[in-house]
């Protein structure tokens, strides 16, 4: 038997998901899914929606006071959230 052109299955998968536009959907899925494990289950359950827009994740905090201390530590949710996903997805955190 001839070796052909054998590829492994996690590259054809990222192949697919890439030409077929699923990629970056996907990768805001996962990053939407960390917010618990990045944030912490007490923030977690003062957050009512998450959802990601032009690269801004918008986060809606039901406590005020909680909003304002995850205001000050923005820039560093960013970096471990998009650690957490593997790339540069978002750019900007929004508190509501």
């Amino acid at each position: 038997m001839f070796k052909r052109n054998m590829v492994p299955l996690s590259e054809v998968l990222q192949r697919f998901l890439r030409e077929n536009g699923l990629e970056t959907p996907l990768q805001q899925k996962r990053l939407i899914d960390s917010w618990e494990k990045i944030a912490g289950k007490a923030v977690a359950r003062y957050t009512q929606e998450k959802f990601i827009r032009n690269q801004t994740l918008f986060v809606k905090i039901s406590n005020p006071a909680l909003r304002a201390d995850l205001s000050m530590m923005r820039e560093e949710l960013i970096n471990r959230l998009n650690q957490e996903v593997g790339s540069r997805l978002i750019t900007e955190i929004r508190f509501y």
